[in-house]
């Protein structure tokens, strides 16, 4: 696959360390380049590269990788794996891996269970009162 824009992920020093940790996250992943200052990886066929940039800039929630998953059980995968080691969580199926990076962990289905003005205004509800989101409960709102 040939995407001709990708992220470049500052990090200090870390570059290689998060290229692993994100590939035995996501499936289908793997490492395509690595040297002292770069590595690309490649995950679900997005290619991303980690750069060992220096201490100078960190992660923001301004910019997040959004998950779309099809199941409560992939939701929980994802949160799990991505809050574990000093990953935090945060509302609204947001989160922060343990290097500091913004996550969303959102069912795929979640536009279609907002359609409806009436269901999507309760489904809103239930969502900003939760942390990792529930599928069953946004499903029955």
């Amino acid at each position: 696959m040939k995407n001709d824009i990708y992220p470049c992920l500052w990090f200090n020093g870390q570059a290689r360390e998060a290229a692993e940790y994100y590939c035995g996250i996501f499936k289908n992943a793997r490492i395509l380049d690595s040297n002292p200052i770069v590595t690309t990886f490649e995950a679900n066929g997005n290619r991303f590269m980690c750069l060992n940039g220096g201490p100078e800039f960190r992660f923001s929630e301004s910019v997040s990788f959004v998950v779309s998953c099809d199941s409560q059980e992939e939701i929980d995968y994802y949160w799990d794996a991505l809050t574990a080691d000093g990953g935090q969580e945060s509302q609204c199926g947001w989160l922060k891996d343990k290097f500091g990076l913004s996550w969303q962990i959102i069912p795929a289905m979640l536009g279609s269970l907002m359609s409806d003005p009436e269901k999507g205004r309760r489904v809103m509800e239930k969502l900003l009162k939760m942390k990792k989101l529930e599928l069953p409960v946004l499903q029955s709102a």
